[in-house]
């Protein structure tokens, strides 16, 4: 019997989350989190009190090409030796640590730079934190998945969203908490500071074991440019086409859909609260704050429910929350300031967050082949991203086009696509070919 099912026999369930492997992924989760509201929710939040028009403030969304594109080196992430590190620290606490000096090391310079005055070096630096942070995520999901049997990835799938949701409370209501009682400059200071968590965590953690059947070479570009193209970048995607056959393209349509209605409104959720009349504060006290505790209870409710009702009724349960808790946005633009109405919306908000991240880690984690462990999770989550943040970019134009009102029910048909496409995923996949 594997760890996981012995430890469901003899523990309690609260007890699962103190396994060692689960609290290393649950700070690995954390320091996964931590800059994306930096480079997102947060930052739109400097960019709007700075000025800048709602136009070039959703332009920064995409910013987030740096998670979808990043398959594009995760070859690299799973087979480069880094110099000393990787010697000191194995293939994927290297990768982990050289991620996270990185990360901070941006955020420093970033504080350091009014946007109101240099908009084109505050976008390359930001960009750098984001290109940072998407390799240190391929890390940090490859470790996640070669620390544990099948079995427990349900388990660490929950204890990754625990880290990540208190990651973005402090990146999102901490750094507002900062700026509003002190700056914006030593805020994101104070989140550089935080990656010592993350740093901390890779030092003490252990380095998986390499999976049988990894390709892994010191020696990555010795065997020529075109076979090691084929070998770490073409390799993995043929492979999932193998398995699954064609509809592996529907497969990826859904991946690539299933959280639109968020990146569309999240990136204006800031600076819609700002305008609307709510002050850093009382955002940071509902919105985050509030906010983390509703998240966690979705994210156990997402573990419950692949327990309870399956991962595929899970997974249409999940497309279907998305969307439809973005309809409670209207309802607050139509009330304005109500710190009543604003809970009432993060309430359920939140809980859909939380809920879909747990059953989409877990899903995204099923479809991976462990021998491709790196390059072929970053696909999944490269495409989850992409046509987000692409069709978010324009966020702006259409909020000053519809208003806030107009804008979040566009926001929510955006997810109508991404529910159909789950039920037709959950009644019609193959099963994977050997």
């Amino acid at each position: 019997m594997s760890d996981a099912g012995e430890s469901a026999q003899t523990e309690k369930p609260w007890t699962w989350y103190l396994q060692e492997k689960l609290v290393v992924i649950f700070f690995f989760g954390f320091s996964g989190g931590l800059p994306f509201p930096l480079v997102y929710a947060t930052l739109t939040y400097w960019l709007n009190e700075s000025g800048i028009e709602k136009s070039t403030i959703s332009a920064f969304a995409w910013i987030g090409f740096a998670y979808a594109l990043k398959f594009l080196w995760s070859p690299l992430v799973d087979r480069l030796h880094l110099p000393i590190l990787t010697t000191a620290l194995g293939r994927r606490r290297s990768w982990l640590l050289l991620s996270q000096i990185l990360i901070a090391a941006a955020l420093v310079v970033l504080a350091n730079i009014d946007p109101s005055q240099a908009i084109t070096a505050f976008a390359l630096v930001a960009l750098a934190v984001a290109i940072s942070s998407a390799t240190q995520d391929m890390a940090i999901d490859a470790y996640r998945i070669e620390c544990a049997p099948d079995e427990m990835q349900g388990l660490l799938a929950a204890s990754y969203q625990y880290g990540y949701r208190i990651a973005i409370i402090v990146g999102g209501a901490g750094a507002l908490y900062v700026a509003d009682f002190m700056s914006w400059t030593i805020a994101y200071k104070a989140m550089a500071v935080c990656m010592g968590i993350g740093m901390l965590t890779t030092l003490l953690a252990k380095e998986p074991p390499v999976p049988e059947g990894s390709n892994v070479d010191a020696r990555v570009f010795d065997e020529g440019f075109a076979r090691w193209f084929v070998n770490s970048v073409v390799g993995p995607f043929v492979d999932f086409f193998k398995r699954y056959g064609w509809f592996a393209l529907t497969m990826l349509l859904f991946i690539a859909l299933y959280r639109i209605s968020d990146y569309v409104l999240g990136i204006l959720a800031n600076p819609f609260y700002d305008d609307i009349g709510f002050t850093k504060s009382q955002v940071a006290s509902v919105a985050k704050l509030y906010g983390l505790w509703v998240a966690l209870i979705g994210i156990a409710g997402g573990g419950v429910a692949i327990a309870k009702l399956g991962p595929a009724r899970s997974l249409i349960l999940s497309a279907t929350l998305i969307a439809v808790t973005n309809l409670f946005f209207v309802y607050l633009a139509a009330t304005g300031p109500d710190l009543l109405a604003l809970t009432i919306t993060i309430s359920f908000d939140n809980f859909a967050q939380g809920f879909s991240g747990t059953v989409f880690i877990a899903y995204l984690s099923s479809l991976t082949n462990i021998s491709f462990t790196a390059t072929q999770y970053a696909l999944f989550s490269s495409l989850s991203v992409f046509v987000g943040k692409l069709v978010a970019g324009f966020s702006g134009d259409v909020q000053e086009l519809l208003g806030y009102e107009g804008f979040f029910l566009y926001a929510a048909a955006t997810g109508i696509p991404s529910i159909i496409l789950a039920i037709i995923v959950v009644r019609f996949t193959p099963r994977p070919r050997e």
